[in-house]
C-alpha cells in the first residue's frame, strides 16, 4: 500500500494524503483580498487530490506585505473573502490552510514579473521593517530596526491573524519563519545585528520568533494544528544553520507546533544553493529524527515514486509540492494512478480515471 496515499491525524484533522499543496505567492490580490484567481488556482489544487492546499505567505499587516499584490489577514474583511476559498477546498475533501507572515526588510518590492526590485514611495512603496537597519541588498532601502513597541504590535498583529484565520474557515495556520523574511531574520546572525535581548546568542536569537509561535498558539483552536516553516540553512559559514534549527524545532514542539515545514535559505543575496532533487530532504529527515516532531519535505520534489520513497523511509511525514503543483495541478491523481493507489476522483472526472 502506499504511503503517500495514506491519511495523517494531527490533533483533530485527518489529511487524505502526505501531498500538500506549498503556500506559493501569487501577486494577484487587491489590497490584500484575495480575488477570483485564489478561488481557481487554490481550488483546483483541492479538485486535483492534494491532501492540504496552503494559501500563500498572506501579510498580518500592510507593511508586512512583500509586494501591493501579496494576501493580507490584517481585517475583518479579509477574514470574510476568504470564506468562499476555504468552503470550496473543503468540500472536495481537502484541508484549507494558510501561511501568516510578515516581509521584514524583504517588503515593499514590484512583483517578479516586473523585476521584483524595491519600491520607491512614488510607486506605493514602504519602509520595510526588520530586526537591525540592515537592507537585504545593494540598492535596497535601508529598513526601520523594531523598536520594543513595534514588536509588541507585530506580535498583536499575529495574534489578531491566526483569529481571523479560524474565522476565515481555516484548519491549518503555519507561522513563516524562512526565507529571509522577518522572523527568520532574527534567527540569523548574518542579519540580525542587534544588541539587546533579541541578539547576538542563539537563545536571544530565538527569542521573538518564539514568542510569535506561542502567541499564535494561544489564539489558534487547541484542536487545530499549527505548522512553522524554517530555512533549515542559510547556505552560507557563520550564518543559521541545521544545528540550530533542531533546536529552534525541538523548542517549537514544546511550544504544541505540530509540524516543521523543512525549506532553505534567502536570508542573503547570492547565496551558494545546491538546487537539486530533493536537496532538502536530509533537513526534514534530521527535524524529524532529533526533534522529535512531524516534518515536511520541500524543494525540487516532482516524480511520484521520489515523493513515495521520501515518506516511505520516515525522512518526512509529508511532502510539499510548489512548481509541480503550478505545472500540473492534479498531480496526485496522477501520481496515485502511477503507484497503483485508490484514489477517490470528484464525481464531475470520473470519465477520466
Amino acid at each position: 500500500m502506499s504511503i503517500l496515499f495514506s491519511p495523517l491525524s494531527q490533533r483533530s484533522i485527518t489529511f487524505r494524503n502526505r501531498i500538500f499543496v506549498s503556500p506559493m505567492c501569487q501577486y494577484s490580490s487587491r489590497d490584500g483580498l484575495p480575488t477570483n484567481w485564489h478561488l481557481v488556482h487554490l481550488g483546483s489544487r483541492a479538485v486535483g487530490g492534494a491532501g492540504l492546499v496552503m494559501v500563500e505567505a498572506t501579510a498580518v499587516s500592510p507593511e508586512g506585505r512583500i509586494s501591493p499584490d501579496d494576501s493580507g489577514l490584517w481585517s475583518d474583511e479579509h477574514a470574510k473573502a476568504f470564506l468562499p476559498i476555504t468552503r470550496f477546498i473543503r468540500e472536495q475533501g481537502s484541508v484549507a490552510g494558510i501561511q501568516l507572515a510578515h516581509a521584514g526588510r524583504k517588503g515593499s518590492c514590484s512583483l517578479p514579473w516586473l523585476g521584483g526590485g524595491p519600491l520607491g514611495a512614488e510607486a506605493c512603496g514602504w519602509q520595510p521593517l526588520a530586526p537591525s537597519a540592515v537592507p537585504f541588498d545593494v540598492g535596497h532601502p535601508v529598513p526601520r530596526a523594531l523598536t520594543a513597541n513595534e514588536m509588541d504590535v507585530i506580535e498583536a498583529q499575529f495574534r489578531a491573524a491566526a483569529r481571523r484565520a479560524f474565522a476565515a474557515g481555516f484548519q491549518v495556520v503555519e507561522v513563516h519563519m524562512a526565507h529571509g523574511y522577518l522572523l527568520h531574520e532574527f534567527l540569523s546572525p548574518l542579519v540580525n545585528q542587534r544588541d539587546d535581548n533579541y541578539g547576538g546568542c542563539l537563545e536571544n536569537r530565538l527569542r521573538f520568533p518564539l514568542r510569535i509561535a506561542a502567541a499564535v498558539r494561544e489564539e489558534w483552536p487547541e484542536e487545530l494544528p499549527l505548522f512553522v516553516r524554517i530555512s533549515a540553512t542559510d547556505w552560507v559559514e557563520g550564518g543559521w544553520d541545521i544545528d540550530q534549527s533542531v533546536i529552534l524545532a525541538r523548542l517549537l514542539k514544546e511550544l504544541g507546533v505540530d509540524l516543521i515545514d523543512c525549506s532553505s535559505g534567502f536570508a542573503v543575496p547570492d547565496e551558494p544553493v545546491p538546487f537539486g532533487p530533493g536537496f532538502q530532504v536530509p533537513f526534514a529527515a534530521r527535524v524529524r529524527a532529533e526533534a522529535g516532531i512531524a516534518s515536511g519535505a520541500v524543494g525540487f520534489i516532482t516524480e511520484p515514486f521520489q515523493a513515495e520513497q521520501i515518506v516511505a523511509t520516515n525522512q518526512a511525514d509529508v511532502v510539499l509540492l510548489a512548481r509541480q503543483m503550478l505545472r500540473d495541478p492534479y498531480w496526485p491523481l496522477n501520481a496515485a494512478k502511477a503507484l497503483h493507489a485508490d484514489v477517490d476522483w470528484p464525481n464531475q472526472y470520473l470519465r477520466a480515471k
